[in-house]
């Protein structure tokens, strides 16, 4: 049977699929209706449905969750984001796992409702204070969303870490025909241990000592030993977690590197291209942090050049320049904030640069 599915709804219903226990957010487009189905189904569940009074409100409700050990998720839009940003600081200062989904919309400022990619470097560079990371996953349609959104609470708990899933409206309103159940389809869950709960504040009335999870370190020499030991967790993360997709790469002379909703129209624009005898590739980055450094490596060895695909004015182009470090040019084809990369103008952008002649 084919399901219709919503990007914003395989969200939520991904979220449920893998232990959602809490929910708090203050409405913005283009993500209401994931708010707007939880209020719905989350009570009935006896789970959490709180819409908070602000966005910094509910993240650090998600706090006060993720501390007793809870899964807990918060959704917005990048202003709303851009306000949580000192709370997640913090989260991942005390070594919280949560998870916080980005519907991305047009920007600066409050721009309009419509879906952009302009939050990659908030996203990938922290976006609060401090030496912190969070993985960051980018998905590029509705199983995908589902999918990330069900393992995610179980990526969060293996690092005790915030993870930060990111698409932008375009993906979060447009409905996806599938054949059969999303919770099937999407296949098993990521497989993990039970993990340590130690930490978990629930109360020292069984007699154990009493515990601490704080950010502030005065003591010489504590703060320095914590980003110490969060370096290391990076490390790790940055080593099992990256996670990629390629399209006809083996064979091209020129290379697209794209995520999400442009990733969508540069596979169009590929085929394209390799029905005119241009023989085009994609990179897709599914972990924007960690970002796949070893494919746009080993590309850049074997490729003519590569063209940046992002619906900003070039963001995620600076990481790829840096890891192709010279050996072959990188070009750029944006559209700001609020605007839909074209088929059309990506293949024109492959001529222009040569790899086309």
């Amino acid at each position: 049977m084919k399901h219709a599915v919503q990007g914003n709804r395989a969200l939520c219903d991904g979220a449920i699929a893998g232990g959602l226990d809490a929910y708090y957010a203050y409405p913005i487009t283009p993500q209401n209706e994931i708010s707007a189905y939880f209020s719905q189904v989350l009570p009935e569940r006896g789970k959490v449905f709180l819409q908070a009074e602000s966005e910094i409100a509910a993240i650090n409700m998600v706090f006060g969750s993720a501390v007793a050990g809870k899964r807990a998720l918060t959704t917005s839009s990048s202003p709303g984001i851009s306000l949580m940003q000192e709370t997640i600081s913090y989260l991942c200062a005390c070594e919280l796992p949560c998870v916080i989904a980005n519907v991305m919309r047009g920007g600066p400022g409050l721009g309009n409702i419509s879906g952009s990619q302009q939050d990659y470097f908030q996203s990938t560079r922290g976006g609060g204070h401090g030496d912190y990371r969070m993985l960051v996953l980018a998905p590029a349609g509705a199983m995908e969303i589902f999918t990330f959104a069900r393992d995610a609470f179980a990526l969060a708990e293996k690092y005790r870490n915030p993870v930060l899933i990111v698409y932008d409206g375009y993906l979060g309103q447009m409905l996806e025909t599938v054949d059969g159940d999303p919770a099937s389809l999407a296949g098993p869950p990521l497989p993990t241990e039970p993990p340590d709960r130690s930490w978990v504040l629930d109360g020292a009335s069984a007699g154990r000592p009493p515990r601490k999870i704080r950010s502030l370190l005065m003591q010489e020499g504590d703060l320095e030993a914590l980003n110490w030991r969060l370096h290391a967790k990076y490390e790790r993360m940055a080593s099992a977690e990256v996670r990629w997709e390629e399209i006809s790469v083996d064979d091209a002379e020129v290379v697209l590197v794209a995520f999400g909703m442009a990733a969508r129209v540069c596979t169009a624009a590929c085929k394209r291209l390799r029905a005119e005898g241009v023989r085009a590739g994609l990179i897709r980055p599914i972990t924007l942090w960690p970002f796949p450094e070893q494919a746009i490596a080993r590309a850049a060895d074997r490729v003519r050049r590569m063209l940046v695909v992002e619906m900003n004015l070039g963001q995620m182009v600076e990481d790829v320049r840096r890891v192709a470090a010279g050996r072959i040019p990188v070009d750029f084809h944006g559209r700001p904030g609020g605007s839909l990369v074209v088929e059309e103008d990506i293949v024109a952008a492959v001529r222009r640069s040569g790899a086309a002649s």
